[in-house]
């Protein structure tokens, strides 16, 4: 079924862990944009990591891993609080929506490309991050011509991190196979693949409520 509305329906967002969190945060000098940013930071972290990954072996290896999938976990766990202190915490701010949206998109650059280098195969890395740029493009798109936001999948942003968090924690064991970055190479072409068909069946989406209006 596809997910619409202005906001992106999250599990997570409505448990007690999570309103502790925020109302902590919205309690302390801690802005919904400075969250926001963070989020590029861990992105950045985890897009390093990636990359040193394919660069080492063993538990020098395995401790680059760790540090990536921790890394993405984190840049959700932004995402999910920069709305919640902006929105149940009352602390919007005027410039919020830019920043909403735009370390998300530098998020997914980062993380992607950190993984395509890694591998050694960039342009893999670099196309993943371009479809998941444009699977918000057509929902940002859809919102300028006064429609509902789309948040369907097959890869949406929540599957994207799931996906590459799962191939970091499973390429840790690899050498048991004796195969290296083959997991993380599959994992990076069902993102690129999957956020290709997402930005389509957006797009598809978008275009019949334009033809009915």
């Amino acid at each position: 079924m596809t997910e619409t509305g202005d906001r992106r329906p999250l599990a997570s967002r409505n448990t007690r862990w999570a309103g502790s969190t925020a109302r902590w945060m919205a309690s302390k000098s801690i802005t919904p944009n400075q969250i926001s940013q963070a989020s590029m930071v861990a992105a950045a972290l985890a897009g390093g990591a990636f990359y040193m990954a394919g660069q080492t072996v063993g538990w020098s290896r395995i401790a680059c891993l760790l540090v990536a999938v921790l890394c993405c976990q984190g840049r959700l766990l932004c995402n999910l609080f920069d709305g919640m202190v902006a929105v149940e915490g009352g602390k919007g701010e005027p410039d919020g929506p830019f920043w909403n949206e735009f370390p998300d998109r530098i998020a997914d650059l980062l993380v992607f490309a950190g993984v395509g280098y890694g591998i050694g195969m960039p342009g893999l890395g670099w196309a993943a991050g371009a479809f998941a740029v444009l699977t918000a493009y057509v929902r940002e798109l859809g919102r300028a011509t006064g429609n509902p936001s789309d948040f369907s999948g097959p890869m949406a942003k929540q599957h994207r991190m799931a996906t590459i968090t799962a191939a970091g924690l499973i390429s840790m064991l690899e050498p048991l196979w004796g195969r290296y970055n083959q997991v993380l190479t599959i994992g990076l072409g069902i993102i690129a693949l999957g956020a290709a068909l997402t930005a389509v069946r957006r797009s598809r989406t978008l275009i019949l409520r334009l033809k009915t209006l």
